[in-house]
């Protein structure tokens, strides 16, 4: 038993780094051994509840010892102690110990019933997951599980289906919603204005804007709708529909830009195409993998691959899009040296190094360190990560437009023999670096 539940707190642990949204859940199981199944993680006030209730309850053996087999809460650190106790042979089984809170020990349940409903009380503040335990090693279960967890308001006793650290997370994309539209409408009269010097890259850069705006919409409606109905009503349907198309765009847009598609040259060079052709197949995986994590939770058998198949996906996604700027460097690099125009090429290069930096900054954090604020700030502040991965990608999506915008006088041709003279030492002293 005890391999069996350091096994299972993997996934536990696992389950614990996502956000918790804890809507009503409907969960089949049937013939499952595992020893530790999790279900929904959620953060409780002082004023917590949940709902249980079971149907079509079946065992693989008959007549088996039902005070072996239950549901409880427990947090990540309790569930450790647990492991411990188990190791120490001080308990045999996770229900007998005194750290976890009992949720409904089957035991309870009358004799030939297929279900129960339970209505359980929390008034202990902090983050946990529901969990069922089955210490019988040969015993395999079915039932289907309907669960929901939520707090009640102070004030008016109403019911919050989303978790204590993200409560506020649809007034939050709310608000970037309205920055996106915005920032869409100052593009759309920026570019009538600049109108004589736009290229097709720049209706591309407005494509991303408005899908990023739509996306957001929907993802503060869809949490809108779980927080105070806990169903989202449709809205994850378009949720996962703007964020497949918003996903695609902006790694298209990466790429054509590192290229210098439209702006520097009107066409894409073979080796550039196969970029795209890899980058667009990943990110279809990669929102699958994001629909079946956000819909299955973390009870799923599977729910761990494809967590690690969207990682996985992701970063090669990353990867792959920073190529076309390293080809660009190079290339303008070359060009510097040959075409007799130093100075436009330098500024060129500087221009897509900043970028290539900034691309790279930008995956880091929004890949890393984001990943790391969810895993050590409390439960309570969990909101914070997603304004931080927002604000970076506000803060890139400004980057882009400020620095590739249209100009009506463009510096490439503007440059005065000073300019030619100096960009010609600059690289000079470059090469001579590099030997």
């Amino acid at each position: 038993m005890a391999s069996g539940s350091s096994s299972s707190f993997l996934l536990i642990l696992v389950a614990f780094i996502s956000f918790a949204t804890a809507e009503i859940r409907f969960t089949e199981i049937r013939s499952d051994p595992r020893p530790i199944i999790p279900f929904d993680e959620f953060g409780f006030t002082h004023n917590g509840r949940l709902e249980l209730n079971v149907s079509k309850l079946s065992f693989s053996t008959a007549d088996p010892d039902l005070s072996k087999l239950g549901f409880f809460l427990c947090t990540r650190d309790s569930w450790l102690q647990v492991l411990q106790q188990i190791e120490d042979a001080e308990i045999a089984c996770a229900l007998q110990s005194n750290i976890i809170k009992e949720v409904y020990n089957l035991n309870s349940i009358a004799k030939d019933a297929k279900g129960f409903d339970h209505y359980y009380l929390q008034s202990d503040a902090d983050q946990y997951t529901l969990v069922f335990a089955n210490c019988l090693p040969q015993l395999k279960i079915s039932m289907d599980v309907r669960s929901a967890m939520y707090n009640l308001d102070g004030k008016s006793n109403t019911r919050d289906y989303l978790s204590a650290g993200i409560t506020v997370l649809p007034r939050v994309y709310f608000l970037f919603s309205l920055i996106y539209i915005t920032m869409a409408a100052a593009w759309v009269y920026f570019l009538y204005k600049k109108r004589l010097t736009v290229f097709g890259i720049h209706f591309f850069m407005l494509a991303v804007v408005v899908l990023k705006a739509l996306n957001l919409v929907c993802e503060a409606e869809d949490k809108s709708y779980i927080k105070r109905t806990g169903s989202a009503h449709g809205w994850d349907v378009l949720f996962y529909i703007f964020s497949f198309l918003k996903g695609i765009t902006l790694f298209t847009l990466i790429v054509l830009i590192g290229t210098g598609w439209s702006f520097l040259k009107p066409y894409l060079q073979d080796k550039e195409k196969k970029v795209l052709m890899i980058v667009i197949p990943l990110q279809v995986v990669a929102n699958i993998a994001q629909v079946v994590i956000d819909e299955s939770g973390p009870y799923g058998q599977d729910w761990v691959t494809w967590k690690q198949v969207f990682l996985l996906v992701d970063v090669v996604c990353c990867c792959a899009v920073l190529f076309p700027i390293v080809w660009s460097i190079k290339n303008l690099r070359e060009a510097a040296r040959t075409d007799g125009k130093a100075a436009v090429n330098l500024m060129k290069l500087t221009l897509f190094r900043q970028y290539y930096v900034v691309v790279i900054c930008y995956i880091y954090f929004t890949r890393v360190v984001v990943y790391a604020l969810e895993t050590i700030t409390s439960y309570k502040y969990l909101w914070t990560s997603v304004v931080a991965a927002e604000l970076a990608t506000l803060a890139f999506y400004v980057f882009t437009g400020y620095n590739f915008k249209p100009e009506a006088h463009n510096p490439y041709f503007a440059v005065d023999d000073d300019d030619e003279e100096a960009a010609s030492e600059q690289l000079k002293l470059e090469d001579e670096f590099e030997l």
